[in-house]
């Protein structure tokens, strides 16, 4: 059920692309555009956060192209350990360089640090 369905405000769907009603519109579906791996290049770093934790980084990893969420549940899965998403690096908590580094190269992206 629509917002405004039943409403003077009720107007059907269109298309984005075509401006057809969505239920006439024959436009395929858009692919997602996504890079392969092997044609990336991720970047680790340790670094120090406050009160002295360290963090394992991810950076150089497309961030439109590439499914990073899912990659930081596979690289969090790995190492046992939290981790999160910000401005395109991905952050896993500890110092995980040997395992985050094995676990990109077997999903088949060149691993720099």
């Amino acid at each position: 059920m629509r917002l405004f369905e039943g409403t003077e405000f009720d107007r059907p769907l269109r298309c984005e692309q075509c401006g057809e009603l969505d239920e006439k519109c024959v436009c395929p579906p858009e692919q997602p555009v996504t890079v392969p791996p092997d044609k990336q290049t991720a970047k680790l770093s340790v670094e120090k956060r406050k009160k002295g934790k360290v963090v394992t980084l991810v950076r150089g990893l497309l961030e439109t192209e590439t499914d990073l969420p899912e990659l930081l549940t596979k690289l969090k899965s790995t190492c046992g350990a939290g981790g999160t998403l910000k401005d395109g690096e991905l952050e896993i908590q500890g110092r995980h360089l040997d395992r985050v580094r094995e676990q990109l190269q077997k999903l088949g992206y060149r691993v720099r640090g």
